[in-house]
């Protein structure tokens, strides 16, 4: 007889595989369909192609099988289709008349590179709990990254944001791991001061609040979030700070109080940035009407409206739209070449599959049993669900325009990697839920045993 945790193991791990396979064959239809929308056959390098994506699919699935043998069967098939609808669909836009730079090659040893920091964390993250242990460590090291930008001489101004890093041949955007150690950090502190924070000590109206040398770290992701808008020109990741760690403070809190003043105190920030800098007012100017700029600073956004109206409900085809006229089609507006040509069943099918990656994450989270993994896990799955809303709200003009990737699916090396290293703590915080569930309940038979053998 088999043991059980073995069992569990193969199970989900034959899910995965199937799962991962339905995926493969997704994106290798498309991948056909947007060569034969070039020419009459086949091209000589898909077999090429297909095999390299099918390497990495095995390597990461190899890697979960061996490390982490217990955990979540949907994560990993989920971002491998994700991660292909955006191969295929930046190989297209490679293909355009207009794209002076072919970028899916570097986005293929980008994937090559994410999948190795996936087995590398796997490997050296063997139990989530530690890295509690270092919260203060990751707290620098998420703040030196996030000012990295700002030193001189290396920091680098890419369209009108100054995110970037550049480093000998390479621009990396720190802001990308900066986020995933800050969460560290918070989580840990959040699980050492949750009954404080919860309770409180101090009395105001209504509302308790606890003692102010508690409060101080949690000013601290609002003060970031601020110098990220206003030094680094960029709307995008200060919203997607700040609202992480708000949900964080919710989930392990549990009062809706704090989520009101700290909306509250974003939104004081950004009306003061909005009245004292011309770019934050210069981008929700464009927000509120990009028709009366047209030609200039509203074109990026109007032309990625005009592609969701071209696309209509099945979409163009692939290969038989015009995206390439969307400026940086391939990093922030690529949601809206993917609506141009595969129309509003594909921009449904791609949310679609958001909506079950963040899902998923968020059951990791559910299911994890101890406060640290729990909170960790909450956190990174809204890393994963903000950063969506957020490029998807902008390029649709739910919300202003912003420069953050769309995970998975957009050009960007760092975005990548970052992407796969939170899909390896996921996986990771999954395996340990499953593993002490099951310690749990084999600890229930064995003394249902010794108590039916006694009575």
């Amino acid at each position: 007889m088999s043991h059980p945790r073995s069992r569990l193991g193969r199970r989900r791990r034959g899910e995965e595989l199937g799962l991962g396979a339905l995926a493969l064959l997704i994106v290798g239809t498309g991948y056909v369909l947007l060569a034969l929308s070039e020419a009459p056959e086949i091209p000589a390098n898909f077999w090429g192609f297909l095999g390299a994506i099918f390497s990495l699919f095995v390597v990461a699935h190899l890697a979960v099988r061996r490390l982490a043998p217990r955990a979540d069967a949907t994560l990993l098939p989920i971002a491998a289709l994700l991660l292909g609808i955006g191969f295929v669909m930046i190989s297209r836009l490679d293909l355009a008349e207009k794209s002076s730079d072919r970028v899916a090659p570097a986005q293929a040893t980008w994937t090559a590179v994410g999948v190795g920091a996936f087995v590398v964390t796997l490997l050296l993250v063997r139990n989530v709990r530690s890295l509690a242990r270092y919260r203060y460590t990751f707290l620098l090291l998420g703040v030196a990254a996030l000012m990295l930008p700002l030193a001189p001489g290396i920091g680098r101004e890419i369209n009108g944001a100054r995110l970037w890093v550049h480093l000998g041949p390479l621009t990396v955007q720190p802001g990308e791991a900066a986020k995933v150690l800050l969460v560290v950090f918070f989580a840990a502190y959040l699980v050492d001061k949750r009954e404080l924070l919860a309770s409180g000590s101090r009395r105001i109206g209504r509302m308790y609040l606890p003692d102010p040398k508690h409060l101080g770290p949690l000013l601290l992701p609002w003060a970031a979030s601020i110098m990220i808008m206003v030094q680094q020109k960029d709307l995008g990741s200060s919203l997607l700070f700040f609202a992480v760690f708000v949900a964080m403070l919710y989930v392990a809190t549990g009062r809706a109080g704090y989520v009101a003043v700290g909306v509250g105190l974003f939104g004081a920030a950004a009306l003061f940035a909005y009245n004292a800098f011309s770019h934050v007012q210069s981008r929700f100017d464009i927000w509120l009407n990009p028709w009366q700029d047209v030609e200039f600073r509203g074109y990026q956004l109007t032309q990625s409206l005009f592609a969701f109206g071209s696309g209509g409900f099945a979409g163009t085809g692939l290969g038989l739209g015009r995206p390439d006229v969307i400026p940086v089609a391939t990093t922030d507006f690529i949601f809206a070449a993917i609506g141009e040509e595969l129309g509003l069943l594909g921009t449904m099918a791609v949310l679609i599959g958001f909506l079950l990656l963040v899902g998923s994450a968020f059951r990791v989270a559910i299911q994890a049993m101890r406060p640290f993994p729990k909170l960790f896990a909450a956190g990174l799955a809204t890393i994963l669900g903000v950063q969506t809303f957020v490029i998807v709200g902008g390029v649709t003009r739910v919300i202003p325009l912003t420069g953050v990737t769309l995970p998975f699916v957009s050009y960007g090396g760092s975005s990548l990697v970052a992407n796969f290293v939170i899909l390896a703590l996921l996986l990771r915080i999954s395996d340990e839920s499953a593993a002490e569930a099951e310690a749990e309940a084999e600890q229930v038979a064995a003394r249902q045993a010794v108590e039916s053998v006694q009575a």
